[in-house]
């Protein structure tokens, strides 16, 4: 089968190639992609899809040959499939083996297994200043360990892609998500601490109140020249989107050349 997705996740990536017509490797290397951010974007180059592109979830869709639009179909297709697979958990890594047992002497028996024990493929690994993490945004964890010492954190719907040095606290590392800054003394601990585990309807209200409490901490984030450029970047790309659609409508006689050329110009007018 596959030596990094189970068994039953490379059966659905299969079915997906064959219902689109595409190899089964090209299918894996465009997963492997969306796996980096559970399931809501991907940059790939892969030959089958044209070579370079990207996708993200909501509609953007860009391949090398911009006027293909049945490339452009297939590919949107194809990630939106593999995406909601993922999101179902239909999509998983392989978990790694167990760490070995150790003897007497304090020595690993057999060949050791990583620090985070059977978390499965992290989306990233690293270490600052004697602490070690690995996260893992498909199954919604965070492990540390620091001081010989691995705590495991459920991040909620936290997409944790940043991580910096951090002055005091319990960690010298920091975390941010889609939300910001994450505060691990919010986030539930699922092995490791000191905590006990709350009952479901207990923990459910606090999950409640950390949404709530981001939610309001991040109404109105100050915008930085370099947001204010990604902003305008992206806002372009999405009215050239929108031009060559509607050139996909004129070519397919929907619209007339007269209607085209005005909302076109109107478009261009927001630039």
């Amino acid at each position: 089968m596959n030596a990094i997705f189970t068994d039953v996740s490379f059966q659905n990536m299969t079915d997906v190639a064959n219902r689109y017509g595409i190899s089964v490797n090209a299918v894996t290397d465009l997963t492997y992609n969306l796996m980096a951010s559970n399931g809501s974007m991907a940059q790939f180059n892969i030959p089958e899809l044209g070579g370079g592109g990207q996708w993200m979830q909501g509609g953007m869709t860009m391949v090398g040959d911009m006027f293909n639009y049945q490339l452009k179909a297939t590919v949107d297709g194809l990630c939106i499939e593999l995406s909601n697979l993922i999101h179902q958990g239909a999509i998983q890594y392989k978990p790694l083996p167990k760490p070995k047992s150790h003897n007497q002497n304090g020595f690993q028996n057999g060949v050791s297994g990583n620090w985070w024990g059977d978390l499965g493929f992290p989306n990233s690994t690293g270490s600052q200043n004697n602490t070690s993490y690995a996260i893992f945004n498909n199954i919604r964890r965070l492990a540390i360990q620091q001081n010989g010492k691995v705590t495991v954190f459920d991040t909620l719907d936290n997409q944790i892609g940043g991580v910096g040095q951090q002055q005091g606290g319990n960690y010298s590392v920091s975390f941010t998500s889609q939300y910001g800054n994450v505060d691990l003394n919010t986030l539930p601990i699922v092995s490791g601490g000191l905590e006990v585990s709350k009952p479901v309807q207990e923990q459910q209200d606090v999950d409640n109140a950390i949404n709530n409490q981001q939610q309001s901490a991040f109404v109105e984030p100050a915008i930085t020249p370099a947001q204010t450029e990604v902003n305008n970047t992206a806002f372009e790309e999405d009215i050239f989107v929108k031009i060559e659609k509607l050139a996909a409508l004129k070519d397919k006689s929907i619209l007339s050349v007269e209607e085209f050329e005005n909302k076109k110009a109107e478009l261009l007018s927001r630039l």
